[in-house]
């Protein structure tokens, strides 16, 4: 790739996974639109949290990144908005807690609308038309109108996003991430969950630190830091003339900074060395991600960290595991070994939701909790053997209480999948499955910076 970079310097490469907008000059007004419009993101919120994942990089802290697969306008509503930010709340607190580390909250939201479809049409008996992308591009209902792309989408996917940002701001700043409120949701749960026994230790010890900072004077509204919080956004970087047109120089000649989230990933389906989106992420200064899945070879993977990453910026580059349980302990170790070997700061994160998916009896797609954590302990066991550090979950999830992953304490059967099955796209986790699966995480985080502890004092007595 040329060294020198713009904004559209992308659109001399190949770009996978764009739509065919039939009327290109109303796309080109959109984006021209768009260009025009307040950031959604500052440069100061987008380094800080590329300072806190420099920290994760260092084994300092974890990432928690979930939300959903594909926001949607229909399901717009600040309910959903809550619902989402409060399970995330819950899990941080619980991770935080059995980590004794800060956990970095990133959410799957304010922009994550478009998906990759690995076929450009879709079949239904003799019918053909375009596949439905996301409601950036189309709609999802199955007639010629709906699943013509539509360039006004991606209006409307920008003020649904401000929108967003706006509560999830106000959320997180106004008292309603206040630590004594959060854990008063987390003893509901445990109360209510059948798996109460293997949660209610670690609940129990969590509401003894907060009673003995009350007895001390730090109590309810007394703290800044245990009543709000941080909290950042972040999507697949799909569209790109979307991104091009959100993206501004910081002021005073200052890097370039997409401003429609602080964090940007690219996926499995877009991460082509010679490609187009690849090409647009190297320039940006926001904090990064990339998909790594079965196909990934240790070699295109370094070539792939130097072109993203070329001064090793700790924080720059989460690369975000997606293999499947029964794959990853073939796959996951040879790439680990590379990047240590060749020295490289990254944030490994594990994704066990898209290598998991199966057609489930009754003919919706579904994941298995079991398969899930699965992967989730085989991600942590395999970073442990290699020395290296398992920094991250990432996760698709919702604060409904939906029914589409099979499994977990409430034992979800595929039989009950259709009863609150929701979702615009993939199966999610739902609030009940999150919380258990950040009570199991807990576990293996608490054991692995027991690990990272023992070593830092061995290495110090040498």
């Amino acid at each position: 790739m040329n060294a020198r970079w713009t904004p559209d310097s992308w659109r001399a490469y190949p770009a996978a996974q764009q739509p065919t907008y039939p009327d290109q000059d109303k796309l080109l007004a959109v984006e021209d639109s768009l260009s025009r419009v307040p950031p959604l993101v500052f440069g100061g919120e987008v380094q800080a949290l590329k300072q806190q994942l420099g920290r994760v990089a260092e084994g300092q802290a974890f990432l928690l990144q979930g939300g959903d697969c594909a926001e949607s306008f229909a399901e717009f509503h600040p309910h959903t908005i809550r619902d989402t930010f409060r399970v995330l709340l819950q899990m941080a607190v619980v991770l935080t807690f059995a980590a004794a580390c800060p956990v970095v909250k990133v959410g799957r939201m304010a922009g994550q609308f478009g998906k990759p479809r690995s076929s450009d049409t879709e079949k239904q008996g003799d019918e053909e038309l375009p596949s439905y992308r996301g409601d950036n591009v189309n709609g999802i209902s199955f007639d010629p109108q709906s699943r013509q792309p539509d360039p006004e989408r991606l209006i409307k996917a920008y003020n649904q996003s401000a929108a967003t940002l706006n509560l999830l701001r106000a959320y997180a700043n106004g008292g309603y991430a206040d630590l004594h409120k959060v854990h008063r949701w987390n003893l509901d749960f445990v109360a209510n969950s059948p798996a109460a026994a293997r949660f209610q230790d670690l609940a129990d010890r969590i509401g003894q630190s907060l009673d003995f900072m009350r007895a001390c004077g730090v109590g309810e509204g007394t703290a800044h830091e245990l009543r709000g919080t941080e909290f950042f956004t972040s999507h697949e970087c799909l569209l790109l003339g979307f991104e091009q047109a959100l993206t501004r120089p910081e002021e005073g000649g200052g890097p370039w900074i997409d401003s429609s989230a602080h964090m940007l990933w690219c996926g499995d389906r877009t991460r082509d060395l010679e490609g187009a989106h690849l090409e647009f992420l190297r320039g940006i200064d926001n904090p990064i991600a990339v998909k790594v899945g079965p196909s990934m070879q240790p070699l295109e993977l370094l070539k792939l960290i130097e072109l993203l990453n070329p001064m090793d910026e700790p924080g720059r580059l989460t690369l975000i595991c997606r293999f499947g349980a029964d794959k990853i302990e073939k796959h996951l170790p040879a790439l680990v070994r590379a990047v240590k070997r060749d020295g490289r700061h990254v944030v490994w994160s594990c994704d066990p939701m898209h290598g998991n998916t199966v057609k489930s009896s009754v003919g919706l797609k579904t994941r298995a909790f079991d398969q899930l954590m699965l992967e989730v302990r085989r991600f942590f066991a395999i970073h442990r053997a290699e020395g290296t550090y398992a920094g991250g979950i990432h996760l698709e999830l919702t604060g409904q209480n939906v029914t589409e992953c099979t499994g977990g304490a409430m034992a979800i059967t595929e039989d009950k999948l259709k009863s609150r099955y929701h979702t615009h796209c993939d199966p999610r986790l739902n609030a009940d499955q999150s919380l258990e699966m950040a009570f199991e995480i807990a576990a293996l985080l608490k054991d692995e910076r027991k690990a990272l502890l023992a070593s830092d004092q061995i290495a110090k007595s040498a």
